[in-house]
Parts: structure tokens; sequence; C-alpha cells
């Protein structure tokens, strides 16, 4: 899981110029707040009322800039820390994790064996968590909708406590505390993680800098398992698992205390709402009528009138009007490069989930979330076979551990520039390319040079690849129905990532710990699945450039060659339909 990274012309809609671009399609261009809500909001209980979201002017600048680092700080040690299962499962299995459910008996020639069981225990240990990670997206977001990002980010505090303390007492509970600690923790990482999105309206000028922090507080914080092993070594085993989930209850508790202390309890405001505030009429009941008022009404509407003054220049202070007009243009052209903007915007959510789109890009996102989570629950026993050795897996492993919180935080600036200044047809082949190639490097056997060429690549493709799904979305479906949409994909490819359990059967026992054939098979299924979404979008996007060229050429003969206008519902309808 990474951050989603989008962008849309949506939040500076209303900042353009009336001469805008006929590429801008009208269901996408009305300023609305961004939800993080997947299910519709006919769906809400009318009961209850949302939280109402808070202008950042309102608030100090000191206070959202000491929010902003500290938000970055927590989610250091708590947004993605499962993530580094390859660096604690040694530990684990050191300190004898499952030993006593996978004890063999000698005489029962089908059991398998005592490693191969925990083995599986733990790897499933882990996909339960990535699966809880994915599919917690869903209740989250509804839950910052309604109750803002202080009760999200105390729940994650309560997730992240509670998987601590079963981690820690695994041996005197009477279920499973290594599953349900590890899924607590997991659960614990997108509650404080996603409520922290909205911290990047705190200032709004430098929004995608707050954005990448936070992606690289997520990436970085798979790298606590691997502090944690490199204790456990130089302290020659003494500080096992059950202390540091102990030490690591001051994480949750230090979280709670900063959401209740420090942390704003609604939402900051997004641009689009900033400035619709800005262009609402003044209403009529503030009119002055000077023979009708007498002198203590008149003092109240000057108050009034005074105070919104007062709230229009803190706005324009915080955005920057001549700023916000330029970065609109920006996104506006980074629209038009993409080629595929806007092309399911007029639809509703369930059209949308119905259409070549999505199933592609869905079909495409199972398979690569599968083969990426099962990569890094396997990672030293596919090694140990292609190299032949258990200490060059062990080296390989080790260079792993550090390679993925990096590899993370280093390709933050090159997504960016390659998302903002690439179509979507051209990411997608990177995409497919790159995740052939990752295949092929994982399947050369003793060969210790493509192990490290082929970690260094998945290292980098990783949160390219996550973030460019989420691209996708915004820009193929749009913000209106983004949390449906993109909840859906991410859910489904969670949940079908309960399959790696059946694929460590087959490594360990159909195969006997050769990694060939399962890679193969999910390289060829990941192939086949992404050639078919590119030719799909390759033959869409040249329709859609053909159907723009004959709206323009008809709009320059109706508008006496002046090129004004917009792209209509219809027009975009017609795109997928031809």
């Amino acid at each position: 899981m990474s951050l989603n990274r989008v962008s849309s012309l949506e939040t500076f809609a209303p900042l353009l110029t009336e001469n805008r671009s006929r590429r801008s399609s009208d269901a996408s261009t009305r300023a609305r707040k961004i939800s993080f809500n997947p299910l519709p909001s006919s769906w809400d209980p009318p009961a209850l009322e949302q939280i109402q979201a808070v202008g950042a002017f309102e608030v100090p600048r000191w206070k959202r800039t000491l929010q902003v680092v500290v938000a970055v700080i927590y989610c250091l040690f708590a947004a993605g820390i499962v993530f580094g299962y390859a660096a604690i499962k040694p530990v684990l299995k050191r300190e004898g994790a499952y030993r006593d459910v996978c004890r063999v008996d000698p005489n029962d020639e089908d059991a398998i064996g005592e490693d191969t069981c925990v083995e599986i225990h733990l790897n499933f240990m882990f996909t339960a968590a990535a699966v809880a990670t994915n599919v917690a997206a869903l209740p989250i977001g509804a839950i910052l909708d309604r109750y803002g990002p202080r009760v999200c980010g105390l729940l994650g505090a309560l997730c992240l406590a509670i998987g601590a303390l079963c981690m820690s007492f695994e041996n005197q509970l009477p279920f499973d505390g290594l599953l349900f600690g590890y899924l607590f923790l997991a659960l614990g990482g997108p509650f404080t993680y996603i409520s922290s999105f909205q911290l990047s309206n705190a200032f709004p000028k430098n929004s995608g800098l707050i954005l990448a922090l936070l992606t690289g507080a997520f990436d970085a914080s798979s790298a606590l398992f691997l502090v944690y092993r490199i204790i456990y070594e130089h302290t020659n085993e003494t500080f096992g698992h059950q202390s540091f989930f102990l030490a690591y209850l001051v994480v949750p508790a230090a979280i709670a205390v900063i959401q209740l202390v420090l942390m704003p309890a609604q939402s900051y405001k997004t641009v689009g709402e900033l400035v619709e505030e800005i262009e609402e009429p003044i209403p009529a009941d503030m009119e002055p009528y000077d023979d009708q008022i007498d002198e203590e009404t008149a003092l109240l509407h000057e108050e009034e009138r005074q105070h919104r003054a007062e709230v229009v220049s803190g706005i324009q202070e915080l955005l920057g009007t001549t700023k916000a007009d330029k970065q609109a243009r920006k996104e506006e052209r980074k629209n038009e490069i993409s080629g595929v903007w806007g092309v399911m915007h007029a639809y509703t959510a369930w059209e949308q989930i119905k259409s070549p789109w999505f199933i592609l890009i869905c079909l495409f996102t199972v398979v690569q979330m599968t083969r990426i989570n099962y990569f890094v629950a396997t990672i030293r026993v596919q090694y140990t076979y292609l190299l032949s050795s258990p200490a060059l897996a062990e080296r390989v492993n080790d260079f792993f551990d550090l390679a993925l919180p990096l590899g993370g935080i280093l390709s933050i600036p090159f997504i960016g520039a390659i998302l903002d200044r690439t179509s979507t047809l051209t990411v997608l082949v990177t995409l497919v390319a790159t995740a052939t190639t990752i295949g092929i490097l994982g399947i050369i056997p003793h060969s210790l040079l493509a192990a490290y060429a082929n970690i260094c690549l998945f290292v980098l493709y990783r949160p390219f690849y996550y973030t460019a799904v989420s691209d996708y979305s915004a820009k193929v479906f749009g913000f209106r129905t983004f949390g449906k949409v993109y909840g859906t994909i991410i859910c489904l490819a969670g949940l079908f990532n309960f399959s790696q359990s059946g694929l460590d059967y087959l490594l360990h026992e159909t195969f006997n710990g050769d990694p060939v054939p399962v890679n193969v098979g999910l390289m060829a299924a990941g192939l086949l699945i992404g050639v078919v979404m590119v030719m799909f979008v390759g033959v869409q996007s040249r329709g859609i450039k053909r159907k723009l060229l004959e709206e323009e050429a008809r709009g320059a003969f109706a508008y006496g060659g002046n090129g004004t206008g917009t792209t209509s519902t219809a027009s975009t309808r017609e795109w997928t339909a031809n």
C-alpha cells in the first residue's frame, strides 16, 4: 500500500479564467469536497451529522507546522510497519514462533515438515495483515468523513496498542496472538496514515511537499523491524520480541496524546472549498437599506462585513491567487498529456465498475499486489533455492530489508515527474515492462547479480505501481467516484491476497522449495492481462484524441475560430462508445 497520489483540475476549477481548454469536462470542473468515503452518500445515516471542516487560515501557522512535523514522525513509526515483515520474520522464527502448533509426529509420513509448517503460519500472518491494510481503507474513509481525523487517529492508536500487547503476550493468550497482533498492527497503520492526508490542506501552496513527506514516512516505516532485528542480534538475542513490543506501546500512547492535545478534530478545508467561500455572494440581509434599519442592526451588519473581509483576506494569503491560477493551468496541461483524462467522469460508479477501464486495471492490480506481497513474504526461501546457499540468501534478505524503505523514499520525485510528464498509456507500458523484467530476474538461478538487480528494480517498482494505479483511477474515473472505485480495486486485490497461502503450499510441498514455477505463473498472468490492458487503452486514447480534434474543429467553425466552449457530457460518453 502506498499514498494515493492523485491530482485533478477540480481543486482549482473556480480559479480558472473563462478561456479554459475544451478538454476540461463539465462533470469534473466543479469545486467539490474530496471525500475519502468509498460508500455512497445516500447510505450515510441521516441522524448523524458530519463533522465540519475548518479553514487553515483560522489556525496559527506555528500550530499547523507542528501538526505536519509530528504527523510525519508518528507515521514513520506506525504507518506501514507490517511491511517490514521480511526483517522480523527471522527473529520470530528464532524465538520459536508456532513451534507448539507445528510439532510433527515422526510416524506420520504425510505430515508436512516442521519448518514448512512454521513458514506457512508466519506467511499467513503477513498475508492477513496485508489484506487488512487494503480492505481497511473502505471503513476508514467513511469514519474519517463522518467523525474527523482525530477519531481516526485515536482508533489507530488503540489498534496499535492492542496489536503490540497481543504480539508481546502471544504465548499466554488462548488464541493465535501473533496472527491477531500483526493484524491489529496492520489496522492501526492506515487509521493513523489516511487521517494525516488532510494535513496537505494546512499549507495549500506546499501540499505536494507534505504528501511527499507522508509518503516517505510510510515507506520508511517498514525499516522499524529492521532496526529491531539489528538490536536483537547485537544483544545476543536477549532483547526478544516480547520486550520490543512492550516498549513499542510508547508509540500508540504518544499518538493518542498528540491527537487530543495538538491535532485538529476537523479536517482542513480543500482549496476548492476555500475558493467557494471567497466567491460566496453577500447574503441579502446584509445589504444596506439605510431607511429601514436601526443603529444596532447596522452595527451588527458592519461587524459581519468586517469578519467576512478578514476571512477573504486570510484565504487569499493562504492560497496566493497568482500561484493558484498558474497551478490550475499546470494541472490542466497534465490532464491533457494523460490522453485519457475525463473519459469516464460522466458515468455513475456502477457504470464505471462494469467498464473495461475498471475490469482490466483491477485484474492487473490483483495479480501485481499478490506478486509483491508474495515476494516480500518468501524472499529468503526463494533465494535459498535459487542461490543454493542459505548464507547468500541471508545476505540478499538483509539487502532487501534496507532497500525496501530506501527505494520508497528515493522514488518519490521520479514518480511525480513520470506521471506528470507522460501519458497514461506510456505509464501502463512501463508498468507491464518493468513487472515482466522483475519476473525474469526472479527466476535466474546461481546469480547474485541478478538477485540484487531484481531487488533494486522491485523496491523502485512497488511505490511506482501503487501510485500509478491511484493516478489512473483519478484521471479515468474522477474524484466524484474515486473513493468507491479505487477502494473497490484495492479491496478486491487485498482479498485475493489470501491466495498466498495456496502459493506457499505449492512452493514448499508441490515444488519442493523451487520458486520458479509459481513465479513464472504469476509473471505470465500479469503479462497477459497487462498486454490486453495496454492494447485497450491505446485504442481508446487514439479514439479520444480523434474525437477531441473533431470537436475542436467543429467548435472553431461554430464560434468563428475562437475555439471557446466546453466538451459536453454527451461527447464524453461518445468517446467510450466509439
